[in-house]
């Protein structure tokens, strides 16, 4: 078989800084959307369901097997279960603090595998890398405005700590999606397993939004603004995800894939622009630490 050859450096890296910005723009345009009362399972609904389309076109193009065993399918329904799970929590962080605060929480997601993966049997952390975890965790300190929040005699901001736990939430079910990914279903072609991930995704959305637990889960926008938003949200998911999958083979993913840390900070400058969320200069300071923490991370584990 052919084998395709890998891009050149700088176009692989253009390409993952791009899909990593668009990620970062489909939560400016998630927020927008929530803004304008657009229910957080009608747009995972949309988003998935989009996606999922490409994605079934890639794998019956590429007539690559569906055939799992039985123990396979069962890791494939969890991973799928913890991305909706993860799904819902971002989109419910972003709902509700600035955008770069909630795609930098959910950054914590390499720390949190790594001490996953040790408390499972795999390798202790080194010295080094406990230290780089601990720059990051400073960093996050600085993100969250921690010391002015301490000195502060106002009461603690409901939506603030509930978009922070949201946050929190979605790293450690991410943690645990990859670790599954990693460990369980390694051997699965990735198109397929994202695939696969993507009909559970809309499938719970889909019986969430039909339960009713979720009031207002699946609410139509109340403005032009929101189904505009709503749209841009589904085309830049979509096609970034689409992009990175089919690109995949060509971008050298062990050694560039760091370069997909910059969405956060992609974020932060675009919720600036954008939605006018600008940070404090010590936040943005903390923003700069992790994000550098876990491309240093990134860059020892390769």
């Amino acid at each position: 078989m052919q084998t395709t050859a890998p891009f050149p450096r700088h176009i692989a890296v253009l390409v993952l800084a791009t899909v990593a910005c668009s990620f970062a723009a489909n939560h400016i345009a998630a927020r927008i959307a929530f803004d304008h009362d657009t229910g957080l399972l009608l747009a995972m609904l949309f988003r998935a369901g989009v996606t999922l389309l490409a994605l079934v076109a890639l794998v019956f193009w590429r007539r690559e097997s569906l055939r799992l065993s039985a123990a396979t399918w069962g890791w494939q329904i969890l991973l799928g279960l913890l991305i909706a799970i993860q799904s819902f929590c971002i989109y419910s962080a972003v709902a509700r603090i600035p955008v770069a605060l909630a795609l930098l929480v959910v950054n914590l997601s390499p720390i949190l595998l790594a001490l996953l993966s040790w408390a499972l049997g795999g390798p202790r952390p080194t010295r080094q890398a406990a230290a780089i975890m601990g720059l990051i965790l400073v960093g996050l300190v600085l993100v969250l405005d921690v010391p002015t929040r301490l000195i502060s005699s106002e009461a603690p901001d409901g939506q603030w700590i509930a978009g922070i736990l949201y946050g929190l939430t979605a790293a450690a079910v991410f943690a645990l999606a990859l670790w599954i990914t990693e460990h369980k279903l390694s051997g699965m072609a990735g198109s397929v397993r994202s695939m696969l991930t993507l009909v559970m995704v809309f499938g719970t959305s889909a019986l969430l939004g039909a339960s009713g637990l979720i009031p207002g889960g699946l609410g139509l926008p109340s403005a032009t603004a929101g189904w505009v938003a709503l749209g841009c949200l589904v085309l830049l998911y979509g096609a970034a995800f689409s992009t990175l999958f089919i690109c995949m083979p060509r971008l050298n993913i062990a050694r560039n894939a760091p370069v997909m840390n910059i969405e956060p900070v992609a974020g932060m400058l675009l919720g600036w622009l954008v939605l006018g969320q600008l940070l404090a200069p010590l936040q943005i300071l903390g923003g700069f630490i992790v994000v550098g923490g876990v491309v240093l991370l990134a860059y020892r584990k390769n």
